[in-house]
């Protein structure tokens, strides 16, 4: 995929990767909206890393389609990865890789040692996807969650 471009998301790009997610993303997240993005890449810029197809301007210019998306968020000790998301008309042609490789680049760069992902248990799909790249579900770990607002 020649015209594949992966980058860092901008404070611009914030809507079009929150109505990608409503068609690409399984699942929805208490963060999934505008204040929670811009919280996001203000304080950690190159955390939401983006795949692109087509012109080279950017979404919404010159023609470049947002076709994947994933967060890699790094808070000094552990590397985590969200929201992996291909584009279905566009799966299984390398873009969730090469987003994968971009995020554990991050990472490597930044001291990193070991990736976890948020897999949602019942996307059997994504397990396939994980596995391929190299991830394992740990068994003995469970996510306990309480929600911090109303």
């Amino acid at each position: 995929m020649d015209d594949l471009r992966i980058r860092a998301a901008t404070p611009d790009d914030l809507d079009a990767v929150l109505a990608f997610w409503k068609e690409a993303a399984e699942g929805t997240s208490i963060s999934d909206d505008r204040a929670g993005l811009e919280r996001l890449v203000a304080r950690d810029p190159d955390s939401l890393i983006l795949a692109e197809l087509g012109g080279a301007g950017g979404i919404g210019s010159g023609g470049a389609a947002l076709v994947g998306t994933v967060i890699a968020g790094f808070d000094g000790w552990r590397c985590h990865l969200y929201r992996l998301a291909v584009h279905p008309d566009r799966r299984r042609r390398g873009i969730g890789s090469a987003l994968l490789a971009a995020a554990e680049e991050r990472f490597v760069e930044l001291g990193g040692r070991r990736g976890d992902a948020m897999v949602l248990t019942e996307n059997e799909r994504a397990h396939h996807a994980w596995r391929a790249a190299g991830y394992a579900p740990e068994q003995q770990w469970r996510r306990w969650v309480k929600p911090l607002t109303g």
